[in-house]
């Protein structure tokens, strides 16, 4: 059984508390990517997403000067590099979230996302059963 280790993504970009919601929004469209760790030094204290941007910070009127933890989601589902794929894909279904930060204690160390496990080949069965999961309630996503 593979390791969430071996399919991470171990160089991810993140952003701080310093940081304001516009500069997330930036970094997000420079990298293509629809969430963005928020850290305080190595800690993981957050995760914001392009859907946390829209519902919590534009539709509550918030400006894009706001700080991050205006919008950020701090109650995280999280994964260790030594978690079996079929557990996190699990989690993901569980907790009907797309990607999940993967951490050594409270250090960021890498993200995994749903897409992960097709291009890495795991199991389509796992990968399938967390998107039908994650998409059957059209619930937050990470």
């Amino acid at each position: 059984m593979r390791k969430i280790r071996e399919i991470m993504t171990s160089d991810v970009e993140t952003c701080t508390l310093l940081d304001n919601v516009f500069e997330v929004a930036v970094k997000m469209k420079d990298l293509n990517v629809g969430a963005i760790p928020i850290v305080d030094g190595d800690r993981l204290v957050g995760m914001i997403t392009d859907r946390d941007i829209v519902i919590r910070g534009i539709a509550e009127k918030h400006p894009p000067s706001s700080k991050v933890e205006a919008v950020m989601s701090d109650h995280l589902v999280t994964a260790t590099p030594d978690m079996s794929t079929q557990e996190a894909t699990r989690l993901m279904a569980e907790h009907k979230v797309r990607r999940l930060p993967v951490v050594d204690g409270d250090k960021l160390i890498g993200i995994v996302a749903l897409g992960d496990f097709a291009i890495n080949e795991l199991t389509d069965d796992q990968a399938q059963h967390a998107l039908s999961e994650i998409s059957e309630s059209g619930s937050q996503m990470q």
